[in-house]
């Protein structure tokens, strides 16, 4: 299975996200300027909201990349939202590129709100998430082809 790490940020949040989360998955994190060399069958994408979207460079890299992309989950962080659900699957459905269901979110400072965050309590979290995202999907690859 092939995975890659991108990420977009403006304060800097996104980006130690995204760091702990490809360390433990064995991977680089980069930022959106370095589109995919390769078909990736799990993009993990790191973004965030901005006036209750995602930022354009986002929805322009997954257009521009959409053909090699199997499936994307999101990490992100923001300071008012619960979730990157509904603005990512807006620009995932636009790129036809299938939005899994998992996702990790915490939150992020912003001017004076969530001093800190993500703090290292954050990023432990988003490591084991990517921890259990690796074992499940290297446990799906394997049951796929036990059954061929």
């Amino acid at each position: 299975m092939k995975l890659a790490v991108r990420y977009f940020t403006r304060s800097g949040n996104t980006k130690r996200l995204a760091e702990a989360v490809a360390q433990a998955l064995g991977q680089q994190a980069l930022d959106l300027s370095h589109p995919l060399s390769e078909r990736v069958d799990l993009l993990v994408l790191g973004c965030s909201y901005y006036a209750f979207d995602v930022d354009p460079a986002v929805k322009s890299f997954l257009l521009e990349n959409r053909l090699k992309i199997g499936r994307l989950v999101c990490v992100g962080t923001s300071a008012m939202m619960r979730s990157l659900r509904g603005p990512l699957s807006r620009a995932a459905k636009r790129a036809q590129i299938p939005l899994d269901e998992r996702e990790f979110h915490c939150r992020g400072q912003f001017h004076k709100a969530h001093p800190g965050r993500p703090n290292e309590k954050d990023l432990e979290r988003a490591a084991c998430f990517a921890k259990q995202l690796l074992a499940e999907e290297t446990g799906a690859q394997r049951q796929e082809e036990w059954d061929h």
